[in-house]
This record gives structure tokens, sequence and C-alpha cells, in this order.
């Protein structure tokens, strides 16, 4: 019963994987910077999501990949917040920052 669980969990990131794939490919590189912005606010999802995992943890080990995850999550958010910031800083005219 378990074991089916695990498939499903699996096929369902496989079809997710591929699904994703195929849209950004897609997308036009006018269109790159609303797309890393969007993709910022999915990483801050996924860090609430690490956060909640690491609070639910049991054990030692459980504890440890929560915290590894919690770390990469916060990672991966604010580098790219950082990267969408120097891109659209990159579309400001010179009046814009005084």
């Amino acid at each position: 019963m378990y074991m089916m669980y695990g498939f499903l969990a699996l096929y369902i990131f496989m079809l997710a994987a591929f699904a994703g794939y195929e849209v950004i490919s897609r997308v036009p590189s006018i269109l790159h910077t609303p797309l890393m912005s969007g993709s910022n606010f999915i990483h801050g999802v996924v860090l609430v999501g690490a956060i909640i995992a690491l609070g639910t943890a049991d054990g030692a080990v459980g504890r440890t990949i929560g915290f590894i995850a919690v770390l990469l999550a916060t990672a991966n958010a604010v580098g790219g917040w950082v990267t969408t910031e120097r891109m659209l800083a990159m579309f400001k005219s010179s009046k814009d920052t005084k």
C-alpha cells in the first residue's frame, strides 16, 4: 500500500518536471524577468514548506534534512530575488536613480 504512494508521488513529480520544462523552454526572452519574479514567489512557497517540514520532523535525521532544506530554499529565494533586482536595475533610466 505504501509503495503505491511512493510510485504515485514519483509519477506526479515526473509529470511536473516534464510540464515545467515544456513551459519554460517556450518562454520568449522578453518575458524572462516577469517569469523570474513569478518563480521567486514559488521559491518562497518552497521555503514555507521546508519550514513546516522542519517543524514537524521527528528524530535527528529528519531535523537535519529539514534544516538543510530550509537553508537551500532560503538561498534559492534570496538568489532569485537578487538576480531579479539586478535585471530590473538594467532597465532603469539614469533619471530614476536620482
